[in-house]
This record gives C-alpha cells, structure tokens and sequence, in this order.
C-alpha cells in the first residue's frame, strides 16, 4: 500500500521522525478525510486513513504524514473549538503553522491573506493553506488571532465558503488532554535529544520552546493573584453567532487579567534562567491575561504588549547592573493594572511595590531577596522556578 511506503520512505529520510513514527500504527477508517489522528486509552498513538489515500502520489501521502506528526509537536490536540465557526478558522491556523515547514505543501500552498481576501478556495479537490508572506514562523493561535481581525475588517464574509483542511482536525482521545500531553512531549523530547541536531533551525527552534515544560501552575496562581474582571471593548465576531440573525456576528466582551510583567535582563541573569522565564511567560500569555511585558537591568530598556508567540522575535535588552525599581514605577503608572509579576534571580534589593506583587525566582536565586521579600510581602509574593540542568 502507498500509505505503507510513504513511512518506509520517511524513516530512511530522517532519524528524527523516524523515530516518532516509530510504535504509531495505522488504522483505515472510511470515515474520515483522508487522515487523522487517535489517542488510544493504552497511550498509543493511531493514524487514522481513509484507504482511498492509497490512490493518490507518494509525495501527498508522504507530505499528509509529516503533516500529522506537526500536529502532535505543537499539541493542536490541545485546541477546542467552541462551535463550527471557531473550528474553521482553527482549521485554517493549524494547516498555515504547520504547512510552511512541509517543502512538498509549502510549494502548492496558498497564503492565508489571498484566500480571505478572495473569499473561497480553488476549484481542486485539496487545498493547503500557507501563512502570509509577512507573517511566516508564528503559531497557530498567531493565525487565529490575525484570522479573526482580518474578518472582522471586511465585515462581509461567508466563512462556509472556506475551504476544508486537508486532514480531519477530529483528534479522538480516549484518554485526558493532560495525559497526552505528557505522552507526547516525552516521545518528541527523546527524538529531539538524539536527533534535533539534524532539523532546520527554524523548526529546531520552535520544537525547542515547545519542549520547556513550565514548572509554574499559572492558572491557579493568577485565580490568586488577579481578578480577571476587567471587561474590554465591545466587538463584533464571526465566532459568537447572533441571536435574533443566525448569519450576522454577534457582539462579544473581553475579559482578561491585566498584568505588568517585569523581566531582569541584568548581567547575572544567565541563559539557561532567561529561557526559562520566558517559557513561563509564554504559558501565561496563553490564558486570558493581557501581559504588559518590560525589560530592565539598572533601567528600563523595552517595554511591549506580549502575546502568544511573541519570544520567536523578541529581542532582549540588558546586561548591566540590576535595579527593579524602574520597572516598578513604570508598571504602577499604567492605571488598569490588576498586578506585578517580576521574574528575577534576586541579586537586587526588593523594590517597593504598592500593587499585588508576585516574585518569580529563579532555582539559583539570592536567599537574602527571597527573605526579605517574604517579610514585607508575605509568604505567597514569593515562587520558585526548578532548575532542568
């Protein structure tokens, strides 16, 4: 069978994914749109197909392979739509962030930009979608977002008329989400180690990120620490259909948890700590929270509005010596700010804080700070980051 090929093919050609398809079985199911993905309740993964796909070239088959194994790098089974609207704009996300790394669907691939701007597909029997031209390397709740406000700009659209994804987006799991994620980042993780040398260093880069299990809880610390009842503007969506006009938008609030981030950048903080900061911030930027993020040494050197997957370009500024207290007053200026989160190795004097405040420190950190922070702030300002050397 061709689908049987395609994996020999791909295990010749690369040890890392040789390695993950290695222990995946295949499982023909006409039900399905040529490909998907099944969780079984023993933890092993199942490559759902539909047995026409063995009529179709080798390079496809090869190509919708690669294209599964992207899905379970960067966890799409972790994405719930919240009805069929959501689920096609998600559809559309996943394939742009993961097709731009597949040669074979990047090459007949059509950018996201031109197929909301005409409004519909081609006229063939699949279609992959690309990300724009100004928009490549970002993830797929990038997509999402850039996806929503473009429909949102042209007012008029039939989100029906999109096309359908190329595979089935139905992940079925007998198991948690939690557990698969477990699965997964341990399975890529071993892969990685032994053979991630061998990627391209953008796809290298983002398995990397992807890797960095945060050791923080951060949504029972933020039910803790902020309110999240800050209620935003008032906008049209294409995701909340309307009551009265089932095929008009409907109007949604936005509540989120307003929060300034502070991030030493001074000269003691060393890599291996500066990148785990940044993967807690990451996490943090994927709940609802809308993250003020500013950098500082002995000053302020950058401050921006993070948001998911802003770490591919963001540039840190610093090196110098350590002084909180800027940053401090810059946050508390900003007026609809619920709370501070300062990530640190506390090799600085505790800054004074006349906002909610929450220390992050990292495992090499200044016993000192760690006191003295915990006497004027209370035991719960203070939390610990566990060292992966």
């Amino acid at each position: 069978m061709v689908i049987n090929k395609a994996f020999e093919n791909l295990i010749k050609k690369s040890p890392f994914y040789a390695y993950l398809l290695l222990g995946i079985s295949l499982q023909s199911d006409n039900r399905i749109k040529n490909i998907s993905i099944k969780f079984t309740k023993h933890g092993e993964i199942v490559f759902l197909y539909n047995p026409s796909i063995n009529k179709k070239p080798i390079w496809f088959v090869e190509a919708l392979i690669l294209h599964e194994l992207m899905h379970i790098i960067n966890q799409h089974f972790r994405i719930k739509p919240k009805n069929k609207r959501e689920k096609k704009i998600w559809d559309l996300a996943m394939d742009a962030a993961i097709n731009q790394y597949i040669p074979e669907l990047d090459g007949r691939s059509i950018p996201l930009n031109v197929l909301i701007e005409e409004g519909h597909g081609v006229d063939n029997e699949v279609m992959f979608v690309a990300p724009p031209a100004f928009m490549i390397n970002k993830t797929a709740e990038e997509y999402f977002e850039w996806i929503v406000k473009e429909f949102e700009k042209k007012g008029d659209f039939d989100i029906e008329a999109i096309p359908d994804s190329i595979d089935d987006h139905n992940f079925q799991s007998e198991i948690p989400v939690e557990m698969i994620v477990e699965i997964t980042k341990d399975k890529v993780g071993k892969a990685f180690n032994m053979f991630g040398k061998s990627l391209e260093s953008n796809i290298k880069q983002n398995i990397d990120l992807i890797l960095q299990k945060s050791t923080l809880n951060w949504e029972t610390i933020l039910r803790r620490f902020s309110n999240a009842t800050i209620k935003g503007d008032k906008y049209r969506t294409p995701l909340r259909p309307n009551r009265r006009y089932e095929d008009q938008p409907g109007w949604k609030y936005e509540y989120k948890s307003k929060l300034a981030v502070i991030l030493d950048t001074s000269a003691s903080i060393i890599e291996e700590e500066m990148n785990q900061f940044l993967t807690e911030i990451e996490k943090l930027s994927k709940l609802d929270t809308q993250l003020t993020l500013i950098q500082v040494d002995e000053t302020v050197t950058m401050v921006t509005e993070y948001k998911s997957g802003k770490w591919k370009d963001l540039e840190i500024y610093g090196g110098g010596e350590t002084n909180l207290q800027p940053a401090v007053d810059l946050a508390q200026s900003k007026r609809h700010v619920e709370g501070i989160i300062i990530f640190t190795d506390g090799h600085v004097d505790v800054p004074v804080v006349k906002r909610r405040v929450l220390f992050v420190l990292s495992s090499k950190h200044n016993a000192e700070f760690v006191e003295d922070a915990i006497r004027i702030y209370g035991k719960n300002s203070v939390v610990f980051l566990k060292w992966k050397g």
